[in-house]
This record gives structure tokens, C-alpha cells and sequence, in this order.
């Protein structure tokens, strides 16, 4: 077999970042803040029978093959593949494809197999491009235009406004219960003096 031209280290996290701005889109658009769990467009695929789990199979594939172009070794990939098939398989199924979409999600699977691959391989050990990939390579622009947004601080805080604002809506959601719970109290305690 022949020995595969090694990339650099900018081409390979373009090409993860590529793998995770899809895996992100298929199954963590919607995301609990600073965590990588949430619900994509897999799981709104899978609604629609037959046509959504042909689709999520099709675009699962896709990260396979962008994970070839990492090159990640086949036997490395067989899980994922065999995940695919169970997903789509699973899929058929009314309602339990749907869930099974939500807890079991294949291009997330090939990214956390491309992503292991080259941190062994590349010595590639941030996963900022990878967790924000969208932020990531915006920051990358702004980075070649301005040395405002190279300072790490700026840089950390731009890469994490959806936890930042998530965390603030959770705890803005808390709050509301409290001083909601606190108000009915009140009211429960004068209804009865």
C-alpha cells in the first residue's frame, strides 16, 4: 500500500474542522453550554420515515470520507461505519429511530476517531476548532487582520459566547424560578391571614 503524503498541520485541522462543522450541524446545533451534547439536524432527519435516515446515512458517510482524507485508518473507521448502519437500520423504526439519533450520533463518533487519529499522529492537542468550529474560523480571519483578536483572553472569549450566553439564560431561567416561587409563596401565605 502506499504511504500517504503527511499534512500539515494547518490542512489538518481545516479538514477537522470541516468534519466538525458538520458533525456539529447533524447533531449539536442546539447545545447544553460547555458541554459538546445537544440536538442536530440528524435527529429532524429522522422524522420524515425513510427519506431522513437515507439522508442521515448519506451525510454520515461523507464524515467517513473526510476522515480518509485525514487519513485515518480503515479498521479505525469500521465502528463508525457499523454505527451508520445501525443508525439507519434503527432509523426505520417510528419514534425509537428518532431517540437513537438524539443518544447515538455516527458523525460525531467519526469525529471523535479523526480527532483521537490526529493528536496521535499530529501532536494536535486543542480542541477549539473542533468543539467551536463555526467561531473557530472566524477567529482565524479576524486573527489575520488584527492583533486585538490574537490576545488569548479575547480569543477564549470569543470561541465561548454560546456557552457564555447559554450559561446566562440557565441562570436567568433559575432566577425566575426562584423569585417566581418565592412571589406564589408570599401570595399562599396572605391568602391565608
Amino acid at each position: 500500500m502506499p504511504q500517504q503524503k503527511k499534512l500539515s498541520q494547518a490542512e489538518v485541522i481545516r479538514l477537522e474542522r470541516d468534519l466538525a462543522k458538520f458533525a456539529n450541524m447533524m447533531d449539536s446545533v442546539v447545545r447544553i453550554p460547555f458541554t459538546k451534547q445537544g440536538v442536530g439536524a440528524d435527529a429532524a432527519l429522522s422524522t420524515i420515515p425513510v427519506a431522513g435516515d437515507i439522508a442521515g446515512f448519506v451525510l454520515t458517510c461523507y464524515a467517513v470520507v473526510k476522515a480518509k482524507q485525514i487519513g485515518v485508518p480503515q479498521e479505525k473507521l469500521n465502528g463508525v461505519i457499523k454505527l451508520a448502519v445501525m443508525d439507519a437500520v434503527v432509523g426505520f423504526i417510528p419514534v425509537a429511530g428518532t431517540l437513537f439519533d438524539i443518544f447515538i450520533r455516527p458523525s460525531r463518533k467519526a469525529l471523535d476517531v479523526v480527532h483521537e487519529h490526529i493528536r496521535t499522529e499530529y501532536q494536535i492537542h486543542s480542541e477549539d476548532h473542533v468543539v467551536h468550529p463555526f467561531l473557530h474560523e472566524k477567529l482565524e480571519q479576524k486573527q489575520q487582520q488584527s492583533a486585538f483578536w490574537r490576545n488569548p483572553i479575547i480569543a477564549w472569549l470569543w470561541l465561548h459566547i454560546p456557552d457564555l450566553l447559554g450559561a446566562i439564560v440557565i441562570v436567568a431561567l433559575l432566577l425566575a424560578t426562584w423569585f417566581g416561587g418565592v412571589a406564589l409563596w408570599e401570595w399562599m401565605q396572605n391568602m391565608h391571614h
